[in-house]
């Protein structure tokens, strides 16, 4: 008899179930061997009897039963009647939201939804949605504070007085010559230094979003710290970037490297540099895609350039407007940067074998900039490596903390774009192949540019505590141009922390962003006020002796902003 077309499928299964099925059944029903069924079918004939032993012996299902899920939802059932009543009222999922879980029956806005939509009930009128937060505060209208207009007395209660610890680094960087000499525009109703300083208030104290404002908003503690009323609303704070320009934020990062070098927060004589990509979450396609290291994959994202004093480790210079086309020629713009800055080129940029092309290598030597980096391991470069003889490695100690510290060493010369220049094969530093260095310096030893390298792996941990610490993976805007000026204003608030560290005792020079916040800036306190000055008292904490130690229960910081009032300190018992 003719086969049927689909007979195939049935003769030849392809899914690993209907083939055990079908030989199943040819041996059972069909009285085939063994050896015939592992013919058909393409199995061994062990397997064939292995497949009868097992379904004899109950051990092997082949049809999976259906088992229907719950028919109830409790928890949307107990929600069911009170979501549909406050949505049939006009409520807003976020209200309906907030009432339920008042009730003691929390849903999720997405099960909320689901249970409106069982109804047929949609989307709420526009005319009927709740208004924006900004609305639905009531909070004064921002002000700036003249002299008729300050407080000549009284109390203010803040959760945010340790905030005003850092008022002495911001007048000591003067704060106001650096605006001034950037030239960041005003608006009608606030300056540049209002606007400036109400979105360093929020990134000093760790808020994540400019829109988190609406938490701190009726505290006009923030507000005195800025020399305003209150602090201005998301709507300005997010709208002021976008006034800005990247000759602005050059402009004031030039003017902070001088301010940086007199206070000693910069050495200047090597710099640390890398990219950062700031993964973007929303649904816009206007941004390039970068390769994200944490997440080993490109992805959407605004890409940002950091360079870190390698003495200090302090930041000093950041750019967020820049292109995938322009990423290889940043460290020549730094250098520009730099010169324009200090009058002179760096000495020594530290940076990883993805910062720069080898054309832009030879750039830098043009130069006369030093460089040091890794250089990209290829297939050829590691075979004749490995084939270099004995007598070729030296072996090395090196003066750093923790392990790895005995190495070995192959130097050799290279031509790279028609340049000599020195490479270091570095083995014993915890890596299966060696560590390929390539340098242009020819006065520093071998065992100096390794230790030196060395170091920046271990800063590199430090730059990732001050991206975590001032929020820069929290993307302020799909505009590469606006993310720059928050990118402009973490480095300033590194120097800020940076100086304010070096005031204390006890070790926290070398501490990160995060736990001098902890330790000292996330504490409250009360401003007393006078015609002349405002005094902060802190209430006491584990870690105010260390305060006291450094003096600021005696510190004395007259602040331009505040029409010259004086600021002061004191620690009241309990």
């Amino acid at each position: 008899m003719e086969a049927r077309p689909g007979a195939e499928r049935f003769a030849a299964p392809a899914e690993p179930n209907q083939r055990r099925y079908e030989a199943l059944r040819a041996y059972f029903v069909e009285g085939a061997t063994a050896q015939q069924v592992a013919e058909r079918f393409g199995y061994a004939r062990a397997s064939v009897e292995t497949l009868v032993r097992e379904f004899r012996a109950g051990r092997l299902a082949l049809f999976a039963s259906s088992r229907p899920g719950p028919r109830r939802k409790p928890k949307k059932d107990r929600s069911r009647a009170l979501a549909r009543a406050l949505r049939g009222e006009g409520r807003s999922l976020r209200e309906i939201e907030r009432a339920l879980k008042a009730a003691g029956a929390p849903l999720s806005r997405t099960a909320i939804w689901e249970l409106v939509g069982e109804q047929g009930l949609g989307r709420l009128p526009a005319a009927s949605v709740a208004a924006p937060p900004a609305a639905a505060t009531g909070a004064p209208k921002t002000r700036r504070l003249r002299a008729a207009d300050w407080p000549t007395g009284g109390r203010i209660e803040s959760e945010h007085a340790g905030l005003f610890l850092l008022v002495p680094e911001l007048v000591e960087l003067e704060l106001p010559e650096l605006v001034a000499r950037a030239g960041y525009p005003s608006t009608s109703q606030l300056r540049a230094l209002d606007s400036l300083l109400a979105l360093l208030a929020l990134k000093l104290y760790e808020r994540r979003r400019r829109s988190h404002v609406y938490d701190v908003v009726h505290d006009r503690a923030l507000g005195l710290f800025c020399g305003l009323s209150v602090l201005p609303k998301r709507t300005h704070l997010t709208g002021y970037s976008y006034r800005t320009t990247r000759e602005h934020n050059r402009a004031l990062l030039q003017a902070l490297i001088e301010r940086q070098r007199a206070l000693g927060l910069i050495a200047g004589d090597s710099f640390n540099l890398d990219f950062h990509a700031i993964v973007s979450f929303g649904e816009d396609r206007i941004l390039e895609e970068h390769y994200v290291p944490r997440r080993s994959q490109r992805t959407r994202s605004v890409l940002t350039f950091f360079a870190q004093d390698g003495e200090q480790a302090t930041l000093c210079y950041a750019n967020a407007d820049l292109s995938k086309a322009e990423q290889a020629h940043e460290v020549i713009r730094f250098c520009e940067f730099w010169q324009t800055a200090s009058g002179q080129p760096p000495r020594l940029l530290v940076f990883d074998s993805q910062l720069t092309t080898h054309a832009g290598l030879a750039e830098l030597d043009e130069r006369g900039v030093g460089f040091l980096t890794l250089r990209r391991r290829g297939g050829t470069l590691i075979e004749t490596v490995a084939a270099l003889p004995a007598d070729a490695w030296t072996p090395l100690r090196l003066e750093r903390p923790g392990k790895h510290r005995n190495v070995t060493v192959a130097e050799s010369e290279v031509t790279i774009e028609k340049h000599a220049f020195r490479q270091l094969a570095v083995t014993g530093l915890g890596r299966e192949q060696p560590t390929l260095l390539l340098t242009n310096q020819r006065q520093l030893s071998a065992k100096q540019l390794i230790e030196r390298y060395a170091k920046r792996w271990a800063i590199e941990n430090q730059l990732a505590a001050q991206i975590r610490a001032f929020h820069l993976d929290a993307l302020s805007s799909q505009v590469p141009l606006a993310v720059d000026l928050d990118t402009t204003l973490s480095v300033l608030c590194d120097s800020v922390y940076r100086n304010f560290a070096r005031r204390l005792q006890n070790g926290y020079a070398t501490a990160t962003p995060d736990t001098i916040f902890r330790h000292f800036i996330e504490a409250p306190g009360a401003l007393h006020l006078t015609p002349e000055r405002i005094e902060v008292r802190l209430k006491p904490r584990a870690h105010t002796p260390v305060l006291l130690d450094a003096g600021y229960h005696e510190h004395i910081t007259t602040v331009p902003w505040w029409d010259s009032r004086q600021l002061t300190y004191s620690f009241p018992p309990a």
